[in-house]
């Protein structure tokens, strides 16, 4: 049996980057380590799903983020015995100065008080660790280290398409109004519906509110299914649409549309298209509705037997980078590199 690992989230509940904290805990899982996971302790979406798959589980009992962080700080430093992998920039900042720890961020710092803090959360650590070269890139002694996704069933070719589909946050930086307005312009069949997944939890109301007006504008062509799972949306959509307006550092519903064989349109922001890869033929300008349009356009008029050349191709791409296999080697390259037997 290898070393036990720990595994530090930044939230209770399942964000992207706990999503790819127990992805993470599952890899190692299957490389014969024993795992800890450490949470806040409500919710305990993390801590349930930890344990659920076979994981030790720390709940830190915590009222709000600055007391998650001290307590974390304390455990951290009088109960730890191995390597951390602290997953975001919440847990990377409350273990500041620990030795043997991993920082994974999972969103490029925004602010100068983000990049303050990424700084003192590096203090010690043995990796910075991002999950594309696009944030790399931006991000000085970082290496990457892709996200990956669960498995799909792969959906058949539904061409000439009806059903377009967005999944994600309800929030202008993700681009839903957008998405919104592109399905009115005259080059979009007027009989194409818009199927939309995802809530607007978390997201500040300057954000949200433009979102829920274009909706609202497209009347009975919109449809909201709320919060589903990844396989529920994919099997409703013929095409998929992610127009993010500002840079993605990765770009996770790219690859689950990758596994699950649905064509998809994405905008050129950030790490969308290194994800896609550079053959990826639908790829509009982020922040531009007329651009976005004619992408969509472009795609919807492809013939099923090209549409189906792109996702047998993005398929193979999956397969290859972000399955679960191609992340449990990428976790074992990074073990032995860091001498963890």
């Amino acid at each position: 049996m290898g070393k036990r690992i720990y595994l530090a989230a930044n939230n209770p509940d399942l964000g992207g980057g706990e999503q790819m904290l127990l992805r993470h805990a599952e890899a190692l899982l299957d490389l014969g380590h024993p795992v800890t996971v450490v949470a806040p302790d409500s919710p305990g979406e993390v801590l349930d799903a930890a344990a659920a798959g076979g994981a030790d589980v720390v709940p830190i009992r915590a009222r709000g983020r600055r007391d998650y962080m001290r307590r974390l700080h304390a455990w951290d430093k009088t109960e730890r015995r191995g390597l951390l992998w602290c997953h975001g920039l919440v847990a990377a900042l409350a273990t500041a100065g620990h030795r043997r720890r991993i920082v994974h961020l999972h969103q490029l710092p925004r602010s100068r008080a983000q990049h303050a803090a990424l700084l003192a959360a590096r203090a010690g650590s043995d990796r910075l660790l991002v999950p594309s070269v696009f944030l790399s890139r931006r991000l000085r002694g970082s290496g990457v280290c892709a996200n990956w996704t669960d498995d799909a069933p792969r959906q058949s070719v539904r061409f000439p398409a009806g059903r377009v589909g967005f999944l994600g946050r309800l929030s202008t930086i993700k681009g839903v109004d957008l998405l919104a307005q592109a399905i009115t312009s005259p080059s979009i069949d007027p009989r194409v519906q818009l199927l939309v997944a995802g809530d607007d939890r978390w997201v500040p109301e300057s954000e949200g509110a433009p979102v829920r007006a274009a909706l609202d504008g497209l009347g009975e062509r919109v449809h909201r299914l709320g919060r589903v799972a990844p396989e529920t949306f994919f099997n409703q959509v013929d095409l998929a649409v992610f127009p993010s307006r500002i840079p993605e550092s990765f770009g996770l519903v790219v690859a689950e549309a990758m596994a699950s064989g649905v064509p998809f349109v994405i905008s050129d922001a950030g790490a969308l298209p290194e994800a896609a890869g550079p053959d990826h033929p639908w790829v509009a300008r982020a922040g531009d509705p007329e651009d976005l349009a004619r992408v969509i356009g472009h795609a919807l008029a492809t013939s099923p037997e090209d549409v189906r050349a792109v996702t047998d191709a993005a398929r193979i791409r999956w397969e290859s980078e972000y399955s679960p296999a191609a992340g449990r080697d990428r976790v074992a390259r990074l073990l032995a590199d860091l001498e963890v037997l």
